[in-house]
Formats: structure tokens, C-alpha cells, sequence
């Protein structure tokens, strides 16, 4: 569990002490907002066009505003904007001669998205752009302040560039500064930093948010992640919490707790088509395209036994673990693992998990779901069950990821990278391991799985069936979502692509329970989507289906083979091939995500980047 912590700090200069009242220190994490730095040995190097590419290939995080920092003619100019990166371009000469810059997409958190707010921030002799938060900034302000520093936005930001500088001038060595950073800044940060006694170098801190350097023949790269400078070099650099470096053009230098350490440089062994377009309209149109292929190879390597799932079947109790579409993809595996493997599992949202009473022991299995790896909410999760002797087991994509190193256990989910904000992809591929795992003793149920890729291409294929029910719902402001058992787990995540890209309201709900107050809200033109895959309660949804419809609610039915019912209580209709029972969420999502997709293209929303949402966050 965590442990209760009075949170002290202490100021070099007058040994001034920062106290905050007894509180459990919350590990906090926005994986949103982008960093992107460079440095070259040439001189004469233009870095806007450099950094200006970095940020746009971040857009996916999330932002509301954009800046850039770069040394010209001996002195660094901060140019920003609020709004899109288009806003920042236009303020930009991209001619001018620069050998070291660094720039930032900001998802405003404190204080709003202005141009003021924008980062980077600089304080005396340094600027900085932040990912993160800094738990303390007020206490660290008010102390700021009384050493005669002011402020003209209301970031945290801000306060950490002043902080820098403060320990900075207090040590006269800007790697003392950031080592005495990391001890006075609570919460979670990724900093990269120009300080204006050197020119030939970078300055970076990291601690819970992700932060790679790229490596590359005299010029070397600061960004997010790996996709920002993909174009430019393969090598990276992974730092770990409490790690910073300082970055030249031909030399890289990592340094905890004052000590030089060793690093590896990684290299990326994925096709960097994977962040292009490749013609489609949307990175998630894409990505819904890309799941045929992704399931397939998963299959196929399973099959061919080129990776191997853990046992699970040793252990008394499983717990389940995730935030958003990964807790959805959870639901499904509860029920796969209960129904085909006779273990009692449970399923929990991991901010919820973490300061729950925990019933866990080396008998128990705790599951953590997390397409990034760096979920904060849910590391925090697996942490404290490690912490309760019970065994983990992760479920990621991004390999060498937080939540990866962590785990006792990894299985990744190979789905490549998503740049979409709502997954796709991503979510299929933890299903599919879910289905895997619940099946593992019966390899003749697995092989069945081979006609899966093939079945969900010609579902993707039916674009006028999706077409059609979209401009039917592109009006409505508020819509409903109905199943049972693990349909209603595909109903929950069909509810959220809706939320997450068209800003319709919609809610999932569990077939039995609309009679207990929900079809109070159904009146004349409702649209309702019901999904059926279970031919054992076929009959059931059915009764729940015509409640609906006896209220004029328009319904979408989307119904397997099996179950297809000889009723005309639906206006719209998609049926679903046959195919082992255990597959059919992965089918059953499909005209989900292809009918948000629709709705959110007619309604012109921004759909690899909806408003107030980011790729993958977590914030008290």
C-alpha cells in the first residue's frame, strides 16, 4: 500500500522548509503534450523546420498550444502560440540559422490555453518546456517569490524554470541544479532545458513521463517518443526515472543521483510507414484497417510457438487492471477467463484499484492492461500489488515501456504504433490476448481463430452498412448501448469510440437493467444499438429490444449468425459471420468503430484528435 508521507522540502539559501500537511503521495502522470529538442554541430543549421516536424508528428498527444525555443545570434527567442501548430508556423522564419532549439505542444492543465501559458518558460538564465505536473509549484512559488522572482503565467511550468535557475545559481553547476531539482519537485516530469551559459548542449530531467533521446551522427534529438524523430534516426536512448543528461551534438551524458551511468541505445526495429497515412483520410481509419493484419500475425506466432503465455491457471484469484478501452478489453477477458478456465476474476479501473482495501497474496494474479505501458494510474496499481506479494502480469504494446519493466510478466501486444487518440488496434490486440490466454489449454479452438482476420476484413468492407446508420445518428445528441454479458463489455467500448470522437452523449447499459430507471429516458426516435452474440440469451435481449422499440427508440441490431432473430424490432442491421463463440468481440467491435468513425466524419469533428482529450492520460 502507499505509505503515508509528510511531504518536506528544503531550500539551500536561508534553509527555508516547504511543508504540506500529511497526504499519500500521489503519483501522477500526463502522458499528453509533446517535447521535442535538437542539437547539431553545424552552425549554420536551420532547427524551426527540425522542431516544427517534431511537434507536428507529437499532434497526436493532445495539445492546445505550441512553442519553440532557439538559440539566434547568441541569445535564446521564444516563439509561441496558442491554438493549433499552423498558428506557431506562420510566427516562424524558418531561414534562421540555429544549432540548438527545443519546442512543446501544451495540454493545458494549469491555467488556460493562451498564449502566456504556452510554453517554453524561461526564468533567468533558463528555458524550459515540461511535461508533467509539479505536485508543489504553489509552496515552491511562494518560496520563489520572496527570493525576487516574479511571474506572468499561471503554470507550473513557470515555477520549475525559476527553480532550476534558483539552484542553479545557489551550486554555480547546472547538473547539481538538476539533481537538487529532482529532490524539491514533487509529482511527475519530463523537462528539457537551453540554459544561456551554453550553447553547445541540451539540459533534460525525467520522472514519470516519458522522455527518449535520439541518437544520430553529430546531432543528437530530445523528444516524447520514439515517432517525433523516427525520420531522422532509429537509435534511442530510454531514460529512467530520476535520470538527467546533458546532450551535446557528439556526446551523450546520463547522470542519477550525481553519478555518470550507463545507457543502451535501442534501436527501432519498426516500419516508420506506421506513422504515416498511407492515403487514408485519418490515422484512425488506418489503424482500423491495420487490425485484420495484426490479428493474423498474432495467430500465426502464436501457432508457430514463437511467443509462449504464462500459465494462468495457478492461481486461486485474478484481478483484472485498466484504465478506459484497456478496462473494457479487462471486462472481456473476465468473462473469457471465467467461463473457459474456472478462476474467479474481477475486473477494476486502476484509479480506483489503488486506494481500495486490497485482498492480494502470492496466490493472486493482478493483470495490468495498458496500451502505452506508462499508464500512471495503472503502474501505480501494479506497484502496490507487488508490493502485496501477488504475482503481475502486463499486457502492453510499447516494449521497454514502465509498466513492461515493471511486471513480473509481459506479454506485448505487437499492434505497432498507434497514433490515433481513441484506440483500435491496440484495444483488438488485448482482446485477442485475452482470448488466447483463456483458451491456451485448447489449441483446436485456437486454430479456429485462423478465419478471424479474413471475417473481420469483410466486416471492415461494409462501409455503405456503416454509411447509412451514421447519417442516421449524426443529428442525435444522446444514444444508448445495450447487451449482456460480454456484449455489454464490447457495449461499453462501442459507447466510449462514440463519446471519444463525435461528442455524442452515449451510455452503456446492461440489457436486464434498462427497466430499473434507464428506459424512463427512451422516447420517440432514441437510437438504441443493441448488441446480440450469445445465442444462450438471445431471447432475452430480444424481450429488452422490444421494450425499446414499444417506445418508438430506433434500434441498431448487430446480431452473430447464431443469435440472428426472425423479428423486425430493429430499423438497422448488421450480421455478424459465424466463428467461435470466444471471437465474436472481435468482430462485434468492428461495425463500432466504423460507425463512430462515420458519425464523427459527417459531424466534421476532429477524429485522430478530439477535443480536451489526449492519448493517454492520467490525472487526479
Amino acid at each position: 500500500m502507499l505509505s503515508r508521507l509528510v511531504a518536506v522540502n528544503t531550500l539551500t539559501k536561508n534553509k527555508i522548509k516547504i511543508i504540506t500537511k500529511e497526504c499519500i503521495y500521489l503519483e501522477k502522470e500526463i502522458i499528453m503534450c509533446g517535447i521535442i529538442g535538437y542539437v547539431t554541430k553545424e552552425k549554420t543549421k536551420t532547427v524551426i523546420p527540425i522542431l516544427l516536424d517534431g511537434l507536428k508528428k507529437l499532434e497526436y498527444r493532445g495539445y492546445d498550444s505550441a512553442g519553440v525555443a532557439f538559440l539566434n545570434e547568441n541569445k535564446v527567442d521564444i516563439i509561441k502560440e496558442s491554438g493549433p501548430i499552423v498558428n506557431l508556423e506562420k510566427s516562424l522564419n524558418k531561414e534562421i540559422e540555429s544549432n540548438i532549439g527545443i519546442g512543446h505542444t501544451r495540454w493545458a492543465t494549469h491555467g488556460k490555453a493562451t498564449k502566456e501559458n504556452s510554453h517554453p518558460h524561461r526564468c533567468g538564465k533558463m528555458t524550459i518546456v515540461h511535461n508533467g505536473i509539479i505536485e508543489n509549484y504553489l509552496q515552491l512559488k511562494d518560496f520563489l517569490q520572496k527570493e525576487n522572482y516574479s511571474f506572468i503565467s499561471d503554470t507550473d511550468t513557470e515555477v520549475a524554470a525559476a527553480l532550476i535557475d534558483y539552484l542553479y545559481e545557489e551550486s554555480g553547476n547546472v547538473l547539481d541544479a538538476l539533481n537538487d531539482f529532482i529532490k524539491k519537485a514533487k509529482g511527475a516530469y519530463a523537462i528539457a532545458i537551453i540554459c544561456d551559459d551554453f550553447h553547445d548542449r541540451l539540459f533534460v530531467i525525467k520522472k514519470a513521463s516519458p522522455l527518449i533521446i535520439g541518437v544520430n551522427e553529430n546531432e543528437n534529438f530530445i523528444a516524447s517518443d520514439v515517432p517525433a524523430i523516427l525520420d531522422k534516426t532509429n537509435k534511442y536512448i530510454i531514460l529512467e526515472d530520476k535520470d538527467y543528461a546533458e546532450i551535446y551534438a557528439d556526446k551523450i551524458n546520463v547522470y542519477r543521483d550525481k553519478k555518470k551511468i550507463k545507457y543502451k541505445i535501442n534501436d527501432f526495429k519498426g516500419d516508420k510507414l506506421l506513422i504515416d497515412k498511407q492515403g487514408y483520410e485519418h490515422f484512425m481509419l488506418k489503424e482500423i484497417h491495420e487490425q485484420p493484419d495484426i490479428i493474423k500475425n498474432l495467430i500465426d506466432r502464436y501457432l508457430k510457438k514463437e511467443f509462449i503465455l504464462p500459465d494462468i491457471t495457478k492461481y486461486q484469484k485474478i484481478i483484472v487492471v485498466g484504465c478506459g478501452s484497456a478496462y473494457h478489453a479487462g471486462l472481456i477477458g473476465k468473462y473469457l477467463i471465467e467461463k473457459n478456465l474456472n478462476i474467479e476474476v474481477s475486473c477494476e479501473i486502476a484509479s480506483e484499484f489503488r486506494y481500495k482495501k486490497l485482498f492480494l497474496d502470492k496466490d493472486s494474479l493482478v493483470i495490468a492492461i495498458s496500451q502505452s505501458g506508462e499508464t500512471a494510474d495503472t503502474l501505480a496499481a501494479v506497484k502496490i500489488s507487488k508490493a502485496c506479494k501477488a504475482h503481475t502480469l502486463g499486457i502492453v504494446n510499447v516494449k521497454e515501456s514502465s509498466i513492461a519493466r515493471e511486471v513480473d510478466d509481459v506479454i506485448y501486444t505487437e499492434a505497432g504504433t498507434e497514433i490515433a487518440v481513441a484506440t483500435t488496434k491496440a484495444y483488438s490486440a488485448q482482446v485477442l490476448m485475452f482470448i488466447l490466454l483463456s483458451l491456451e489449454k485448447n489449441v483446436s479452438k485456437i486454430k479456429k481463430l485462423k478465419s478471424l482476420p479474413l471475417l473481420m476484413q469483410k466486416l471492415i468492407n461494409q462501409v455503405d452498412d456503416y454509411k447509412r446508420i451514421a447519417s442516421y445518428i449524426q443529428e442525435k445528441e444522446h444514444l444508448f448501448f445495450i447487451g449482456r454479458l460480454i456484449d455489454y463489455a464490447v457495449a461499453m467500448e462501442g459507447s466510449l469510440k462514440l463519446k471519444e470522437i463525435s461528442y455524442i452523449h452515449s451510455e452503456a447499459y446492461a440489457s436486464g437493467e434498462l427497466k430499473h430507471g434507464t428506459i424512463s429516458l427512451i422516447e420517440k426516435g432514441t437510437p438504441v444499438v443493441a448488441l446480440v452474440s450469445d445465442k444462450s440469451i438471445a431471447e432475452k435481449t430480444l424481450s429488452n429490444i422490444k421494450e425499446v422499440k414499444a417506445r418508438d427508440a430506433n434500434v441498431v441490431l448487430i446480431v452473430s449468425e447464431e443469435s440472428n432473430l426472425i423479428s423486425d424490432c430493429y430499423d438497422y442491421k448488421i450480421v455478424l459471420p459465424s466463428i467461435l463463440e470466444e471471437a465474436y468481440p472481435l468482430l462485434m467491435i468492428i461495425p463500432l468503430q466504423l460507425i463512430s468513425y462515420e458519425v464523427a466524419k459527417l459531424r466534421k469533428c476532429s477524429i485522430d484528435k478530439p477535443k480536451n482529450l489526449a492519448k493517454s492520460v492520467t490525472v487526479e
